[in-house]
């Protein structure tokens, strides 16, 4: 519980111990009032008007006791339902002491007992729908976050086991050799400076070797183009080393967060991957925009289509990777195409920058 609700329920309870204090006081009170006007009643004969003085006494406490204990419900919707219940409960008696002070007769409350039993009966019958459809609601944003929860953990899992892998096989193996060349070259510096000069030179291409290693492995954690030339800068990038023209319109009046810009761009590129493998297009287009704290992101072709999520061309992976930030990818790709790729995902966007775009071959 937060520290504002905390202080919230105590504040409530602080008042509601005030009110029943107060009620006890009118209670008391009320009931001097009573035992006087039935006092006075009995001296003076005739009417019994001192029973209306104990309807209007008993009727103020149960209406206060009533809207008291509805406000004891834990929420705002629930106290609505709670005063709706509590206050049938004491209107129906009302109608009964009425009927019997009024000297008794056909027995009229029950068409306003009736009234007010369907009345509540209707509120209870929304209460409960809006609680199912609210409880559907929550049981699908769990299921969500739960599997988007699985896929990062998937995916983290698959990342580091490559850069285990990749450091293991390729900078490792090379920094074992560099070490090896320099110890040789330490040794044979006095005796065989040439040969010492080879190791050096052999070792210096090592270390530039497992730099470029270096760079590659990081490369997949977080392209450098994206901290060179933001999201736009990088797809254009991209673009350029496609062999299907590609055109890129960007209006983006910021940069979004640096995980968001990198699954981004990671989905863009094997959008486009898909577009040279499979699409057989002539051409191909991506857009960005930003609209209302949307990021959307539209990557098409004019190939054949026939593209979907489950038709196994990396689609699936690209919207479990967008799940993580609460994406949604759609795909439109009838049979002749053209095929479009709508990525979607809710951020905000930081440091203004003009929007661009390009036609790149």
């Amino acid at each position: 519980m937060t520290p504002t609700a905390a202080n919230g329920m105590a504040q409530t309870h602080r008042r509601l111990t005030a009110w029943g204090a107060a009620l006890v006081w009118q209670a008391t009170a009320g009931l001097a009032v009573c035992v006087a006007a039935t006092i006075a009643s009995g001296v003076h004969g005739g009417y019994f008007w001192a029973r209306w003085v104990w309807f209007g006494v008993v009727l103020t406490l149960a209406a206060q006791l009533a809207v008291r204990r509805a406000w004891q419900a834990p929420t705002s919707r629930e106290r609505g339902f709670a005063l709706h219940l509590w206050g049938t409960v004491v209107l129906e008696p009302v109608e009964v002491a009425i009927w019997a002070l009024s000297g008794g007769g056909p027995f009229w409350p029950v068409w306003p007992i009736a009234g007010l039993a369907g009345a509540l009966g209707v509120h209870a019958v929304i209460r409960h729908s809006r609680r199912s459809i609210r409880e559907q609601e929550l049981a699908e944003r769990v299921d969500t976050l739960t599997r988007t929860r699985r896929g990062a953990v998937d995916v983290q899992a698959a990342e580091l086991k490559r850069i285990e892998r990749d450091l293991h096989d390729g900078t490792q193996a090379r920094m074992v050799s560099l070490a090896m060349n320099l110890g040789l070259a330490e040794q044979l510096v006095k005796r065989d400076p040439d040969g010492a000069a080879e190791l050096m030179a052999e070792a210096r291409h090592s270390t530039l070797i497992a730099l470029d290693e270096l760079r590659t492995v990081m490369r997949g954690i977080q392209p450098p183009v994206l901290n060179d030339r933001g999201l736009v800068g990088a797809i254009e990038a991209l673009a350029l080393d496609l062999s299907v023209p590609t055109t890129v319109i960007a209006t983006l009046p910021g940069r979004p967060p640096a995980p968001v810009e990198s699954a981004i761009y990671l989905a863009v590129a094997e959008c486009l991957a898909n577009v040279v493998k499979h699409s057989r297009a002539n051409s191909a287009w991506v857009a960005l925009r930003y609209d209302s704290g949307m990021l959307s992101v539209t990557v098409g072709d004019d190939g054949t289509g026939g593209a979907s999520l489950a038709a196994g061309t990396g689609l699936a992976g690209v919207a479990r990777r967008l799940e993580v930030f609460d994406g949604t990818v759609d795909v439109h790709s009838p049979a002749g195409g053209p095929t479009e790729v709508i990525m979607e995902l809710p951020c905000e966007l930081s440091s203004q920058k003009t929007s661009s775009s390009s036609e790149t071959d």
